[in-house]
């Protein structure tokens, strides 16, 4: 089996057990999904004073509460998919993927190993606004930078964005059903080029290119352990 494979692979068993996962991160994941319903209200409420004061501190109180938890100092895989071969996959902290990160739209990305392409779906909601009613150019690059490291798969190694371009068509509407598409489109020594686009039902609203580096698993374990090392110190604090 290649590594793309493998991957590939490992990447189908990890959304089958996503519905099941242990712990405490089905909770993890209702309290994302929460806190993203009252991110997208809070962007357009017109509520009174007195109910923006009652909220306030309801929510700075779970801040206080949950500051006083225990904290994971070695967080379970990795968050971003363009590594996805140097590390275990597990992407509920993913800012872009998370279920389990209220930051994330979520977008839901899968690889085609038949079609040689990553293809996904997301909705921006009233958070990700830039101009009226359009998503913020920045939020969509994030998303393509996702979907475009995801298909560094393709390569047989994982990978760091090196360079990416992105051209804006149209303006991409928000709470509105987008699909994305990322490929692999050449390899040359450690460099590798990617390409994909953002689309409406009816319209590409945002194409990308993307240059990453690949990285070797060596160089992965050495960014580990230095995550565990910050967690540590900050701990002692």
């Amino acid at each position: 089996m290649s590594e793309s494979n493998s991957i590939l692979l490992r990447i189908a068993e990890h959304r089958a057990q996503m519905e099941e996962a242990p712990g405490t991160w089905p909770a993890k994941r209702r309290l994302a999904a929460a806190i993203r319903e009252l991110m997208d209200c809070i962007c357009t409420t017109d509520a009174v004073e007195e109910e923006l004061a009652s909220a306030t501190s309801q929510i700075e109180a779970s801040a206080r509460r949950f500051a006083a938890q225990p904290r994971m100092l070695d967080p379970p895989g990795v968050a971003e998919m363009a590594l996805a071969g140097g590390m275990e996959i597990f992407h509920d902290r993913s800012p872009l993927m998370g279920l389990s990160n209220p930051m994330a739209p979520p977008l839901e990305l899968a690889p085609d190993a038949d079609a040689g392409e990553v293809r996904g779906t997301a909705t921006f909601g009233n958070a990700y606004e830039g101009a009226p009613g359009c998503v913020h150019g920045g939020f969509l690059a994030a998303a393509l930078d996702e979907a475009l490291g995801m298909a560094c798969i393709f390569s047989d190694t994982p990978g760091m964005t090196g360079e990416m371009t992105v051209r804006y068509v149209k303006p991409t509407p928000t709470k509105t059903p987008l699909r994305i598409v990322a490929r692999l489109d050449r390899i040359e020594g450690r460099k590798i080029y990617t390409s994909g686009e953002i689309c409406t039902e009816a319209f590409v609203t945002v194409k990308a290119t993307g240059l990453f580096i690949s990285i070797s698993r060596d160089k992965f374990a050495e960014l580990r352990e230095e995550q565990k090392s910050r967690g540590t110190e900050s701990e002692a604090e």
